[in-house]
């Protein structure tokens, strides 16, 4: 049976999204990725991250701050 993942690590959400694994893990603490715990574990739900991406809105830790070109 190939069924494909429902959940992602969170390196693995860094690793599609291009982007470093302590970035990823930042975004999932504030909330800008939604993400579920088993215990120490912290999954990233694929239709969350699918979501995320339709949305097309820029993510806020990775726009410029306030007074920052």
């Amino acid at each position: 049976m190939d069924e494909e993942k429902l959940t992602l690590t969170v390196s693995e959400t860094a690793r599609l999204l291009g982007i470093s694994r302590g970035l990823a893990y930042e975004m999932v603490r504030t909330g800008e990725i939604s993400s579920v715990r088993f215990g120490k574990r912290v999954l990233v739900p694929r239709r969350a991250l699918e979501r995320l991406l339709e949305k097309g809105q820029p993510l806020q830790s990775l726009a410029p701050k306030s007074g920052q070109k």
